[in-house]
């Protein structure tokens, strides 16, 4: 039992991660030397960025927002499994951090759907570029996370 919860652990941390480096770097669309993310567009090597991509519309502000709150749900997760492990009684499940886990998967797929479908809208001068490793980071993370909150719920705690 020891060994999964350590697994458990290290497989949240590590999801958390990659949310992070998901939602902050400048990797989500690549083109050469030039990048765009959710914050900014960067040209020739992050010389001269742009941080004026609100002309992109609401939907860049939903991706931004959703991306935040699915960082923001699965630190809260990793907060109340730790909690609900010293709290829970014997033969209980871990649902409150498995539902955090969930809206966190939720969150970080919409924010990568909205992506792929507003693709064209973003990249009208970069068209012929290919996603970057954040955007990758981000369907990774989905999975994980996903996968994350089915073991919590699925998990029982022993003693």
């Amino acid at each position: 039992m020891l060994v999964l919860l350590g697994f458990i652990l290290v497989f949240h941390v590590a999801t958390a991660a990659l949310l992070f480096i998901a939602t902050i770097d400048n990797a989500w669309w690549k083109i050469g030397s030039s990048s765009m993310d959710i914050w900014q567009a960067c040209y020739s090597n992050g010389s001269e960025c742009n941080k004026s991509i609100e002309d992109y519309g609401d939907c860049i502000k939903a991706i931004q927002a959703t991306m935040c709150l699915s960082v923001i749900f699965c630190c809260i997760s990793f907060v109340v499994f730790v909690v609900q492990l010293f709290r829970l009684q014997k033969g209980q499940r871990f649902f409150i951090a498995g539902s955090l886990q969930l809206l966190s998967s939720l969150s970080v797929m919409i924010a990568a759907s909205i992506y792929t479908s507003q693709e064209v809208n973003f990249h009208k001068n970069m068209l012929e570029g290919d996603y970057g490793y954040s955007y990758i980071l981000a369907w990774i993370s989905f999975a994980f996370t996903l996968i994350s909150g089915v073991m919590y719920i699925v998990l029982r705690k022993r003693k």
